[in-house]
């Protein structure tokens, strides 16, 4: 998980001046570098509104303009969009999102661990906000229902696996794809790099070998290995975050790419600037 270049030589670098500065615009930045490339490579890299969690719509919404964002994972919170909402509730607060110019691509983590009307819930809660993915931790003898009503709905799972204190559940990756090989594709996952790495997998190799189902995607750095989460700005932690956009854009991933910053639930907007600014450097520099 050693990183190929250090955080010293990507802020030397020249080309680099978009990641210091990720309030830019993209127009102005192609500008400034004499062509209209895509500085994300094609990936859909977003914020799950999780990473402000503790504030309200309207301050995450703020936020996520802040460091340049448009693409969004919506976190079932009383403060964003929830399931304790009206049907009309939950339409108007999901449309605060797209006036402001950003695009939910999912909803989640929703717990599918309750009953069966409960987790029927979950598609009328996706449907209202107007998503096509639900990142879900689900039962495991969930899944013979969820292959019913990703039909009805037409609507995809994204199962999110949890790390190795997740017992019984999602783990790794390659927990959920052994389970739900043999239903309908709609079925599949949201990798979350952190907890993966932290269950003994490898996460770029993990994108590569479930790419089919892949449907979402955490973003984050830790600092270390084991069954505690240690989330840390993005660069200074342990994983290989270049060889995980690597992987993204080897199979042409199109689903969304959010960073989840778990770290400073009452200021995280430094660190997921720092964060996304690591990475927009690690993007200019790949071959």
């Amino acid at each position: 998980m050693n990183h190929s270049l250090s955080r010293r030589d990507l802020l030397k670098a020249s080309a680099l001046a978009a990641a210091a500065l990720p309030f830019l615009n993209h127009e102005s930045e192609a500008a400034q570098n004499g062509a209209a490339t895509d500085p994300w490579r094609g990936l859909k890299i977003g914020v799950a509104t999780y990473t402000f969690r503790e504030f309200p719509i309207e301050q995450a919404i703020k936020g996520i303009q802040r460091v340049g964002m448009k693409y969004v994972s919506i976190k079932n919170v009383k403060n964003h969009v929830d399931l304790s909402h009206t049907t009309e509730e939950r339409k108007q607060r999901a449309q605060m999102f797209r006036d402001a110019g950003l695009i939910p691509l999912s909803v989640g983590n929703v717990s599918m661990r309750g009953s069966d009307a409960d987790i029927r819930k979950g598609f009328e809660y996706a449907k209202d906000v107007g998503v096509t993915t639900i990142v879900c931790a689900p039962r495991r003898d969930a899944i013979p229902l969820l292959d019913q009503l990703v039909k009805e709905f037409d609507i995809k799972l994204a199962i999110h696996n949890h790390g190795p204190e997740d017992k019984g559940y999602f783990p790794s990756p390659y927990d959920a794809m052994d389970l739900i090989s043999k239903y309908d594709k709609r079925i599949g996952l949201c990798i979350d790099v952190g907890h993966t790495a932290r269950a003994g997998v490898d996460p770029a190799e993990s994108i590569i070998k479930c790419k089919d189902r892949l449907y979402d995607l955490h973003l984050k750095d830790i600092s270390a290995l084991g069954d505690r989460n240690t989330p840390i700005e993005g660069g200074r932690g342990i994983l290989n975050i270049k060889a995980i956009l690597q992987a993204l854009i080897k199979i042409k991933y199109q689903g969304l790419a959010g960073y989840e910053y778990e770290k400073d639930g009452k200021d995280p907007l430094p660190g997921l600037a720092e964060t996304i600014g690591y990475t927009r450097g690690l993007l200019a520099n790949l071959k």
